[in-house]
């Protein structure tokens, strides 16, 4: 597509000047990361969006930017592709929003960091921390925190950028950041896990505050971590105040603030599904993951009335050609949760269960998918195996489980699709919901929070649609997120000046 190949030579010029570089940077102008979106979406109103020449010059020119500047980062590059290929007719009609989009991309703060540790046998140990604050135009910088052995800074980027536009969605008053570390707490013990945390936020703590940035769990940093990060935090900072969100109930937690992404990403769809004029009862839906995110998927769509049939790990996935109960919800949770055990051991409650090693559940008939495990898990011929067994729609769970092919598929096929900026939005809208009981000194009941959960996630759903069909985009709400998300962020932006 002219849009992104124009300049694809000079490009590469550029990014040959290591090898290295060169390699990741091919990469990111593969087929798969530059689908020619824009040309199969725009073209019956391409009179409507076409761009002035002066707007295309910044538009090629932001492009060349972006992928010289931060080449080598192909998670990061996706991410920013994904929503910029939905942005035509925005810049369409008002090209400030181009500059806007330019300023949206770069970071405010970068900051990486050592991490030293001594492990059980007295070895110094050391990891890499990250803290990426991409965006305060709406609030304190907010976002979780990851400890995984495939974080890097394009991965913390990517999953700041995401950010930026659920957060916005969410209606409340939230920046947006990330951060992790390469640390794999799997096979640590309690005290390895402490030590690591206490210096992660020996470094961190002087970045955030709850007025600055609060950061929260992701993948691997659970209700462990965030009890020591918070321990280290308030014996550096002398405060004991809500600078990070997911704490215990005893100590500034929120009601269901465990349970917030999972439930958030069923309530997204259920309001997809009530403006499909359907519903969940009987259907068969397919989930990956098995953590946080995948068990509390689970649990609301059996309250639903619907029939989850697969769970998954990094080991494979489970199979119940029935339906996982709640006893065998309840059995998973143990297992993942307090034995930190392998999914095959569910075969050992369940007689009835398949487990398929080393494979992902998306070849499974079902008719709807809910990603839940990690970013692009759903690649094209995954995406091919779903609409090849008649699923429906595809809800994500996970942060950018789909690739850019997989949701070309999606779209080619007519599928629902609720991208993870809008579907997964639920879990940092109960951290908002949790500042704001910290602020107060107070702790709202379950019901409460949950009500307030759920008229949010309806909120998300119908600003993306009406986001799409304002700008002549039916219901794609893919669309409808991305552009939701950018005006309000853009616009404060404006507003406040270049800062």
């Amino acid at each position: 597509m002219n849009l992104y190949f124009r300049k694809s030579s000079a490009l590469i010029n550029a990014a040959s000047r290591s090898a290295s570089a060169s390699t990741l940077f091919a990469k990111t102008f593969s087929a798969k990361t530059f689908s020619p979106v824009l040309t199969r979406l725009y073209s019956k109103n391409s009179s409507k969006y076409t761009l002035s020449p002066d707007s295309q010059l910044l538009l090629d020119n932001l492009v060349e930017t972006l992928h010289t500047r931060n080449a080598g980062q192909p998670e990061f590059l996706e991410a920013v592709n994904e929503v910029l290929d939905t942005m035509m007719p925005v810049f369409a009609k008002d090209s400030k929003y181009i500059e806007i989009f330019d300023r949206i991309v770069e970071p405010e703060r970068q900051i990486i960091f050592r991490v030293p540790w001594v492990d059980d046998k007295g070895i110094s140990r050391v990891n890499r921390g990250f803290r990426v604050q991409m965006s305060s135009a709406l609030g304190p910088y907010k976002g979780g925190i990851r400890f995984h052995p495939t974080v890097n800074l394009s991965v913390i980027k990517f999953l700041a950028f995401e950010q930026v536009f659920k957060n916005s969605l969410t209606t409340l008053m939230m920046g947006a950041g990330k951060g992790g570390s390469d640390f794999d707490p799997k096979g640590k013990s309690d005290g390895e896990v402490m030590r690591f945390c206490q210096s992660f936020m020996t470094e961190l703590y002087r970045y955030i505050g709850p007025d600055t940035d609060v950061p929260a769990g992701d993948i691997n940093v659970g209700a462990r971590e965030i009890g020591f990060l918070f321990g280290q935090y308030k014996r550096l900072a002398n405060a004991f105040n809500g600078v990070l969100t997911g704490k215990d109930l005893r100590w500034g937690g929120s009601m269901i603030r465990p349970e917030a992404t999972g439930y958030g990403c069923v309530y997204f769809a259920k309001n997809y599904l009530n403006y499909k004029k359907t519903d969940f009862t009987g259907k068969k839906c397919i989930v990956s993951g098995s953590g946080n995110v995948a068990q509390y998927t689970v649990e609301k769509l059996l309250d639903f009335g619907a029939v989850p049939v697969t769970m998954s790990d990094s080991s494979g996935f489970i199979y119940e050609p029935t339906g996982i109960t709640r006893e065998g919800l309840a059995y998973i949770m143990e297992l993942k949760n307090v034995d930190r055990g392998r999914l095959n051991d569910y075969l050992n409650f369940s007689k009835s269960a398949q487990f398929f090693e080393n494979q992902k559940p998306w070849g499974v008939p079902g008719d709807y998918a809910f990603p839940s495990a990690t970013q692009g898990e759903i690649d094209q011929a995954d995406a091919q195996n779903l609409v090849a067994n008649n699923v429906k729609g595809v809800f994500e769970g996970a942060n950018m489980p789909s690739t850019h092919g997989a949701i070309e598929i999606y779209k080619q096929a007519g599928l629902m699709f609720g991208p993870g900026k809008a579907a997964n939005a639920g879990g940092v809208a109960v951290s908002g919901l949790e500042m704001a009981q910290n602020s107060q000194r107070q702790q709202w009941p379950r019901e409460v929070v949950e009500e307030k959960l759920s008229s949010i996630m309806k909120e998300i759903f119908d600003m993306s649609l009406s986001a799409a069909q304002k700008y002549d985009m039916g219901d794609d709400v893919q669309i409808g997120a991305n552009i939701a998300g950018f005006l309000k962020v853009a616009d404060a932006m404006e507003q406040q000046g270049c800062v």
